[in-house]
């Protein structure tokens, strides 16, 4: 790292300039400040910028068409990313038999409308669009934080302890929003993507987001995908983005909701089908008569955890839905103008699939008669009706009790959601009851808050004993300080409306069970306290010993005096470029640092690696690179990579984060590879099935590269971890015959053959690993995906190295051009 502080921004005379104070709002320390009254209305936030270009989207799907054929049909999906491709021919017709096999095969080259980025990753994300040396960004962006706050106490002492703590980073990114023009949320304004589903969504749009639940935002129609910051940089900079034509999975959804059973529900049960593989390389697209019946805020909740089942996004077609949901968001033009789109004839309608449009896959779901879902432990894809719940428990024994019962989060936290579970409150408080389990709420946005407040929902859970969380992520990424006991190791369980239950995630236990469900099927559970309890079956004993039953909880879809604004210093900084303003990162920081560049593919195949690890089972981006307290070291590489897969199973030994050096020496992972990268000794990791999945995490991909790591074979990856590792310079590799996991073994000593000439012929060829033990040479046949531009990637070290080098070289160009005219 450069042992100097970054000053970006000079006036005009060339002096640098005084950096400007970020904007810390004192009445965001005092939650009691949010109001109701008349504030800055969001209505005057610039929605140009916030609508879909719709004028140039119809025109390139009147292209695309052109290209295919005007009798292809296409699905949604289809529509809205090839009408975002930059050259639509290039990306349709190349090796795809003329058009004929696009899905799964193109690479498509797509021009995004915009980026969101969350507090955690932004960091990185900025740092690497830094070194590109652009005056601002090329496309809309906003930053959100929301990922270090953490929640414990209720949001009066938890959001001012979390800003304290955490304003080096704050600053930093207000700073650099405000000089490249990016809209800046401060901490306290909501989790990202629920501020995304209020201000930029919307029908048609696409949108990169630096998080993995971004497909939220396919609740209003967008096409929303998750990825890394260094894909990020990709639009920023005005590069194509690359992504891999996906396959489409048609879920039809027939007859309506009612009762227990929610939007959660359904996408509960589909990831019991699918598992969190059985989506890999597709997007999930919804339609059918069914979708008529749910609220906007309830199709993205559906959108956000298709994630957890592997989709590369997930949407839904123009809904009615839509229209009442954008006019309350203060959107109402552009409501207006997506139903004008949406009731063109389907040849230029960018908003509904063609009507024979053909599936890869159809998955049919009745709401009709869809019961209510419990998820877990360990895994999101564990799937099990209710009325089946408590004999799993008993068979597996789980335990019979658990300690609390967490509501909201960026997945749960509508109106509808609150509302359905303040009416099980009220039925409860009703009934002289009060929650057994500690229970917790997290308000989606200061938005959903400040309406929730006003319309007395957050008092009613305060009455009944909960605890309102700051608007922000807390217990959901591990930002949570427990307080209800068990003690590490110690196995318990907890019921959550969130999206994601990996073992640790939540607050650092591995033996912690999360059982995900919806917000009121949570609610009801907490007030017996009982892992067993069923609220549509069962009764709890009341003070006066009479049983009390549940009704089937009613909310409303929005609010019916609209909105509440709330805070108006939570609205977020204009996005509008200043260059005066300065960014600085202190070089003497432990909580941010200046990228280097990674060292370039050497002129030759890679003769000398050894496999640092061989790992065991399941490894997540949060077995890659945790969460909870190591959040705060997003910014600075060199300290974040003390926690390199500090969650992996050796495969040999079933020890946690243990390694063995080639001398039998005994040390951590990540000192093995620290170790290993003074020495000069570059490595691999050997892994089974979907290593990488979980969030869009870009750590668990900069972190082995910065320690020496140069490839990652696997049985098979999840995909925005596999496109990050690219991005890096570091190839993912899979087994053509996977029983060759069981020849590798910590320290092999392994080197490449036909890895140079795939590397400079973009692509083309293969790869095989070799071998050398007990005397014998051991051929293993690998797998890649990598494309011409990403083989450009590893060449250069990584995608940065190349965004930054064009950077410089247009900068040159328009010296060169400026000198010429003068």
């Amino acid at each position: 790292m450069r042992a100097q502080a970054l000053r970006l921004g000079r006036a005009a005379n060339g002096r640098p300039c005084l950096r400007t104070s970020p904007r810390w709002p004192q009445s965001s320390l005092a939650r009691g400040l949010a109001t109701t009254h008349s504030v800055p209305s969001r209505s005057k936030n610039d929605l140009a910028s916030r609508t879909p270009p719709y004028h140039k989207l119809v025109g390139r799907l009147e292209e695309v068409r052109r290209v295919l054929g005007s009798s292809r049909q296409l699905t949604l999906a289809e529509k809205i990313l090839y009408s975002h491709l930059e050259r639509p021919e290039e990306s349709l017709l190349s090796n795809t038999n003329n058009g004929k096999d696009i899905r799964g095969k193109a690479n498509l080259k797509l021009k995004p409308d915009r980026v969101a980025m969350q507090d955690a990753s932004a960091q990185m994300a900025l740092l690497q669009f830094m070194s590109c040396g652009l005056p601002s960004t090329a496309v809309p962006a906003s930053i959100h934080c929301d990922h270090m706050i953490v929640g414990e106490k209720g949001a009066d002492t938890d959001l001012p302890n979390s800003i304290a703590g955490n304003k080096e980073v704050f600053d930093f990114l207000e700073s650099a929003a405000k000089k490249y023009g990016i809209e800046f949320w401060p901490p306290g304004a909501g989790i990202i993507h629920q501020s995304v589903l209020e201000n930029y969504s919307a029908p048609g749009l696409m949108m990169l987001g630096t998080d993995s639940h971004t497909p939220n935002a396919g609740g209003l129609g967008a096409i929303a995908i998750g990825v890394g910051g260094a894909d990020a940089v990709d639009a920023l900079v005005d590069a194509p983005w690359e992504l891999k034509a996906p396959k489409i999975l048609g879920v039809r959804l027939e007859g309506e909701l009612s009762g227990w059973a929610s939007p959660k529900d359904v996408i509960l049960n589909l990831a019991g089908q699918l598992t969190v593989r059985g989506g890999t390389g597709f997007v999930i697209e919804y339609f059918g008569p069914g979708v008529q019946s749910l609220s906007c805020t309830g199709m993205a909740t559906i959108c956000n955890m298709g994630a957890e089942v592997g989709a590369t996004t997930s949407l839904f077609p123009f809904s009615p839905a839509h229209v009442p949901y954008l006019e309350a968001t203060h959107r109402g033009p552009i409501a207006q103008a997506a139903q004008n789109v949406a009731s063109a004839p389907m040849a230029t309608n960018l908003l509904r699939a063609d009507p024979e449009a053909a599936y890869d896959k159809v998955i049919t779901i009745n709401l009709s008669s869809l019961e209510p879902h419990i998820n877990g432990p360990f895994t999101p894809d564990l799937s099990t009706p209710l009325s089946r719940f408590k004999s799993v428990v008993e068979e597996q024994d789980w335990p019979r009790t658990f300690g609390a019962g967490l509501i909201g989060s960026c997945t749960n936290s509508s109106y509808q959601d609150m509302t359905r579970s303040e009416a099980l409150v009220k039925q409860a408080e009703a009934a002289g009851l009060k929650p057994k389990a500690e229970f917790f709420i997290t308000p989606g946005s200061e938005q959903i808050r400040a309406t929730l407040d006003r319309d007395e929902t957050l008092s009613t859970f305060s009455a009944a004993g909960g605890v309102v969380l700051a608007n922000a992520c807390g217990p959901c990424i591990g930002q949570w300080s427990r307080t209800d006991g068990p003690a590490k190791g110690e196995s318990n369980a907890i019921f959550t409306s969130y999206n994601r239950n990996f073992p640790g995630r939540n607050d650092g236990n591995r033996a912690t069970m999360n059982f995900l469900a919806s917000p009121e099927l949570i609610t009801a559970m907490s007030y017996s306290g009982s892992t067993t309890f069923n609220p549509i079956t069962d009764s709890i004993p009341t003070p006066s010993g009479t049983p009390f039953r549940f009704s089937p909880p009613k909310g409303s879809d929005l609010p019916s005096t609209g909105f509440a604004e709330g805070n108006p210093d939570f609205l977020p900084t204009p996005g509008v470029p200043d260059p005066s303003v300065d960014v600085i990162v202190d070089p003497k920081s432990t909580r941010l640092a200046l990228l280097e560049p990674f060292a370039p593919f050497p002129d030759s195949e890679l003769t000398s690696l050894r496999v640092l690890y061989k790992v065991k089972g399941q490894c997540t981006t949060d077995t890659i690179s945790a969460a909870g307290p190591w959040l705060k070291y997003k910014g600075h590489l060199p300290n974040i990579s003390e926690n390199t897969l500090i969650g992996a199973v050796n495969a040999a030994t079933d020890e946690v984060n243990v390694a063995y050096d080639v001398d039998g020496t005994k040390s951590g992972i990540p000192e093995l590879g620290k170790k290993w990268k003074a020495k000069g000794q570059e490595w691999l990791i050997v892994a089974e099935h979907n290593y990488g999945e979980g969030s869009a995490r870009e750590h668990a991909a900069l972190q082995p590269r910065y320690l020496g790591g140069r490839i990652i074979l696997a049985k098979s990856f999840a995909r925005i971890h596999e496109t990050n590792l690219k991005k890096q310079g570091i190839v993912p590799l899979t087994f053509v015959n996977e029983s060759d996991y069981d020849l590798f073994d910590a320290c092999d000593k392994v080197a490449t053959r036909g890895l140079l000439d795939v590397l400079r012929s973009g692509g083309k060829g293969e790869v095989s690993l070799v071998i050398k033990k007990d005397g014998k040479e051991h051929v293993v046949k690998t797998k890649h995906t990598l494309s011409e531009d990403q083989c450009g990637f590893v060449l250069a070290g990584s995608a940065l190295n190349l965004l930054a080098r064009k950077g410089r070289e247009d900068k040159e160009e328009i010296t060169r051009e400026s000198e010429l005219t003068d």
